[in-house]
Parts: C-alpha cells; structure tokens; sequence
C-alpha cells in the first residue's frame, strides 16, 4: 500500500524562491522611481507573496529512521522515507511515522494453562513499521494496536500449552525456544494489518500463580523424589548382580538360592536407603 511520494530538494525549492524574489524586484525597479504608486507594484507584491505562502506550506524536514506520509485534501499521496529537506505538495497534510526498532513488555498476566493451572506469563516483543501507510490509514493507533494484540497473543499462548509437560513428547510452556517461535509467527499474522514486522518475542516471566505455587512445588518435589529413587534402585539392581555374577565366576563362595535371597537383600537395603546402614554381625550360623 505504500507508495513514495512526489518531492524534490528543499534546498532547490529555496533556491526558486531566492530567483522569484530577484525576479519580482527586477520587474518593479523600473517603476519605483515614477511619482505616486504604479499599479504594477501591488500585482507583483501579491503575485510574490501568494506564491511564496503557497511554496513555504511544501517544506518538509524527515529525520533519520522516520517517515512522513502526505495526505493532499484526505487523499493519501505517497510517504518520504530519504532524510533531510524535502519539498512535496503545498498545503499537504503530513503524519511522522518512526521506523525505529521498537520493543513493549506486557504486564504479568494471570491466565489458565492448557491443564486449567492459573500461571503468570509476560513476554517482549520486538517490532518496526515496515509499511507506514497502513500504520496510518489501517488502525487507529498502531502503537496502541501492538500492544493490545502482544497481550492477546500471550494469553492464547498461554491457554494452548500446560506449564509442565508430563507426557513425554508434549511441548509445554517452559520448552523456550517451540514457545517463543509460534508467539513471533501468531503476533507476525496478528499485527501484518498494522504493517508492522514482529523481529522476535520471548516471554520474560514464566511462574504458577501464588496461590497454587505452593502444591505445585510439592509436586515437582515429589517427582522429582520419585525419578531419583528409580534411577537409585536401577543402579542397586545392576550393582548386586554384577556383584553375584563376580562371586560365581571367581568361585569366591558357593550360595544357594536362600544365601543369594538374603545377600540381595541386604546389598539393596545398603544401597538404597536414605541412612548408612548399621551392620549386625551374625556370630551364629544363617540357619540357625
């Protein structure tokens, strides 16, 4: 939709102003010496004076990383992007857009995850216009328009994954970078009406609301208790029979199965348990 707009030098613009005055004074010296007022010398001073107004409402001055769309009389004629002074149509309308690179936080919003949990998310979002007519003429306030559809991003976001992944091989909210990726592709689809370019966006905060953030800690404990004890019983099981299989092969001792049953047991009451084990010296026989 954006289009470059007619416009030439500000500073030739001045130059013709410069030639339309020498020219005006040049047509009226001639006169200036006759007695009384030459009637040519009001035309020329009005002549000169609507033109100049005319000329000085075309001026126009684009900083660095900014652009000014020109409206003539409600029409959109065309936007100046190249900085310094310019000049366009006369009695034009001009809106300044920034073409800056830009970020915007959202608050900390409270928002059931995919398992109905209450988490808080905030996320940034890094943006530019990358078309200013329709950050102009397509939404009200694109600024405003970012930030609105950045919040109900986050929040769809939020709703489409759990805060923790419990099924192996289901994204969560804490797998960053599968996160992160379809938050900057919906806000890209979202905010491309505006003619804005979402650069990236990543979220900043990421937390159980409070008044679950307790029993979810337990629960996190408790898996995590649970994960440690399995890994700790696997290790005990490889540990005692390799230890069997050593005695038997190096023909250390001879166990039956009721020496082996009670060898096990104690090797994984030794290996497994929270505490050091106190050793109880049996001075009798196993049988006894």
């Amino acid at each position: 939709m954006e289009r470059r707009a007619f416009r030439f030098s500000g500073f030739v613009a001045i130059a013709g102003l410069l030639v339309l005055t020498a020219a005006a004074l040049l047509a009226i010296l001639p006169v200036l010496g006759e007695p009384g007022v030459h009637p040519l010398i009001p035309v020329v001073i009005v002549v000169w004076a609507l033109v100049a107004v005319l000329a000085a409402t075309g001026f126009i001055v684009v900083n660095p990383n900014d652009a000014q769309v020109v409206q003539f009389f409600g029409r959109y004629v065309g936007t100046i992007r190249e900085p310094g002074l310019h000049w366009t149509w006369p009695l034009s309308a001009r809106s300044r857009v920034t073409l800056r690179v830009r970020n915007f936080e959202t608050a900390r919003l409270k928002v059931s995850d995919a398992d109905g949990n209450p988490v808080e998310i905030a996320a940034v979002v890094v943006w530019r216009v990358v078309d200013s007519a329709r950050a102009v003429f397509s939404v009200d306030d694109h600024v405003e328009y970012v930030s609105v559809q950045a919040e109900s991003a986050v929040r769809h976001l939020a709703a489409s994954y759990p805060y923790e992944a419990h099924d192996s091989g289901r994204a969560s909210l804490r797998d960053g970078a599968v996160v992160n990726e379809e938050l900057t592709n919906e806000l890209r689809e979202r905010v491309e009406l505006a003619g804005v370019e979402v650069l990236e966006s990543r979220t900043t905060h990421l937390a159980y609301a409070p008044e679950i953030a307790h029993a979810m800690l337990a629960r996190q404990q408790a898996s995590a208790i649970v994960g440690a004890r399995f890994k700790i019983v696997e290790g005990a099981v490889g540990m005692v029979s390799n230890a069997l299989d050593r005695l038997r092969e190096e023909h250390v001792v001879e166990l039956d199965e009721e020496r082996k049953a009670q060898m096990v047991s104690n090797l994984l009451v030794v290996l497994c348990g929270d505490r050091a084990a106190q050793p109880v010296v049996n001075a009798g026989s196993l049988y006894s």
